[in-house]
């Protein structure tokens, strides 16, 4: 053989990178059916409001929350189960209460102490004041977190979460402690048999619908 040059693949080492990439194929197409399907059940749930709000008080119930000091709120976003209506009730349990934004990308965390703190920024989304995000004593750091409260757009019973690929949550929260639950709020609607998952996904440790609290597998 020439210097330099490399033995063709063999028959087998082809067919195991064509399988491969079929699995890989496959499994995007799979996460983009499911991600389709949960967005048109969650868009066509009827009693948003009225749901949102026992699966809020469901949470605020758990002994998790009423043993936490620094709680993450989610800020709602068009058709998540919606957490703003009861963001004054949390104000007023005198817990700290934070809320995540994004920032090229990242989520970064705010201490909310009042609702006029947060206003309509791009695409619509509730958050925290431009001239407030760069104050020093409103920056929150993750380690900080008791309990975190986590969207997302569909999920299974295992505690598997699917969120809307763009990996916000997924980079925010394998940094959060490991004693902080994960406590999902999802319609029963955007719960699926399996959701598919890779060896880097994280699962909850709760997931709240407005018929069930199930229990995660959590973080191993």
């Amino acid at each position: 053989m020439p210097l330099g040059c490399r033995p063709a693949p063999s028959t087998i080492e082809r067919g195991i990178r064509i399988r491969s990439q079929d699995r890989v194929v496959d499994f995007a197409e799979r996460k983009r059916t499911l991600r389709e399907q949960a967005h048109a059940n969650r868009r066509g749930q009827e009693r948003k409001d009225e749901l949102s709000s026992e699966i809020v008080a469901r949470f605020r119930q758990l002994p998790e929350y009423q043993a936490a000091n620094v709680v993450m709120f989610y800020v709602d976003v068009r058709t998540e189960v919606r957490t703003r209506h009861d963001l004054q009730a949390a104000l007023n349990s005198g817990k700290k209460i934070v809320v995540p934004w994004c920032l090229d990308g990242e989520l970064e965390l705010f201490h909310l102490e009042r609702m006029d703190e947060l206003e309509i920024g791009m695409y619509k989304i509730l958050e925290p004041r431009s001239e407030l995000r760069e104050v020093e004593s409103k920056t929150v750091d993750v380690g900080e977190l008791d309990l975190i409260m986590v969207p997302g757009v569909a999920f299974d019973r295992r505690g598997a979460r699917m969120g809307h690929g763009k990996g916000y949550y997924d980079k925010l929260l394998q940094h959060a402690r490991r004693d902080a639950p994960l406590v999902a709020l999802a319609f029963e609607c955007q719960l699926f048999a399996e959701i598919p998952t890779e060896d880097h996904d994280i699962f909850m440790d709760k997931i709240l619908s407005e018929k069930e609290t199930y229990q995660g597998r959590g973080r191993s």
